[in-house]
Formats: C-alpha cells, sequence, structure tokens
C-alpha cells in the first residue's frame, strides 16, 4: 500500500495577500496498529508466541520510562534513540532559571540509519523497500480546494483510468 498524501494549501501568516503554496501533506489511513496486531505481526516472524510479545513489549514500556525519567537516554540499536525533553519558559537571568521553568516533558526519538526513510532509496537496494507515494485523489478520495485539493476532478476520470 503506498503511503498517501493530500495537497495542502499554506499561506505566511506574515504575508496576508500572497496567494500561498502548495505542500504534500501525508495522510494516515486513520486506523492505530494496535499492539495486539502488532504482536500477532512479530509472531508470524520469530518463534515466540503472542503473550511472549506483548510481555517484552510492556516490560519495554515500563523500563524504558525508568530510564528516561532518571536521566538517561535509551538507544535500541538499529531502530533509535529516545531521551526526554524539556519545554519551559526563558527567563533572562540565571539564577531564575529554576525547575520551576518546566512546563512540559516530552520524549524525543531520533532514529537509526536503518529506520529512518530514505527518498533516495531504490527498489534494488538489499531490503528491497521503496516508499511509493500515491495523491488521494488518484484513489478517489477528493479533496475540496478549501482542504488543499486543487480541483473536484478525479485524476482517474481525466487519464481514462
Amino acid at each position: 500500500m503506498p503511503v498517501l498524501f493530500k495537497k495542502m494549501l499554506r499561506k505566511d501568516p506574515l504575508k496576508p495577500t500572497d496567494p500561498g503554496k502548495y505542500y504534500p501533506q501525508l495522510v494516515s489511513s486513520g486506523k492505530a496498529v494496535l499492539l495486539p496486531r502488532v504482536a500477532h505481526l512479530i509472531k508470524e516472524r520469530s518463534s515466540l508466541s503472542v503473550g511472549d510479545i506483548k510481555s517484552v513489549l510492556a516490560n519495554f514500556v515500563e523500563v524504558m520510562r525508568e530510564q528516561l525519567f532518571s536521566g538517561n537516554s535509551v538507544n535500541i540499536e538499529n531502530f533509535g534513540v529516545f531521551s526526554l525533553t524539556a519545554h519551559a519558559d526563558g527567563v533572562l537571568v540565571r539564577e531564575e532559571c529554576t525547575a520551576q521553568s518546566i512546563r512540559s516533558l516530552s520524549i524525543n526519538y531520533r532514529p537509526s540509519s536503518s529506520v529512518r526513510p530514505n527518498l533516495k532509496a531504490s527498489a534494488t537496494r538489499a531490503d528491497g523497500e521503496k516508499i511509493d507515494f500515491q495523491d488521494v485523489e488518484y484513489f478517489g478520495i477528493i479533496v475540496t480546494p478549501e482542504e488543499g485539493g486543487e480541483s473536484g476532478i478525479d485524476p482517474r476520470e481525466e487519464q481514462g483510468v
């Protein structure tokens, strides 16, 4: 299945008279892959049971949280590095920069090169993975101009598909 995108019109708020530019925006299928499905897919590729996989993943989440909240980053080889990031209000005086300035925390993920998408990858790569992008309009999902589409015409009709 290809990765779908839609055409989104974006305007520069600093230049309200400019017409704006269209940018491709990736579209998710709307369905998240849940743990039972992930466990089943992993089971198909290993000798572990679905229960074993669920247990490992649940324990992984617990251990990762413990390590992150202890100030460590978590580096999973060939997957990526997880680290904690603080969002805070800036202050002018160094002494006023305290823990109370921290508004929120988030988990940062930096994928390893083996996971990171590579748009230059060819179908002849060893892993055989190439990302195929398709405009949602091609699949008959019409996006109105207000939503970022260029027209209300199904491009397959224009091409006789």
